[in-house]
């Protein structure tokens, strides 16, 4: 397949690149330290002790914790890697 200026192999390269930086910045992201509480800290429901056992130091009940991820701010899936087709985006 011809591709231009780039190597044989390049594309799958970015999107291994692309796929293992998004996954290091998953690992990195805190996840949650200490003693888990036994009622949520927003809405003060119990949390379930099957959560208390899985997430240590979880803070949040499982809704609130959904409502809270549906706000987070998706991050753009530019790649930032340099190709030419990238920094025509």
């Amino acid at each position: 397949m011809a591709g231009g200026w780039a190597k044989d192999g390049a594309v799958s390269e970015q999107i291994e690149a692309s796929i293992s930086d998004e996954l290091a910045r998953m690992k990195a992201r805190k996840q949650p330290q200490g003693e888990s509480l036994t009622n949520c800290a927003e809405c003060e429901e119990p949390i379930p002790e099957a959560r208390r056992q899985a997430l240590p130091g979880v803070k949040l009940c499982v809704d609130c914790m959904s409502e809270r991820d549906a706000t987070f701010k998706r991050r753009g899936g530019i790649n930032r890697r340099g190709s030419k087709d990238s920094q025509l985006k």
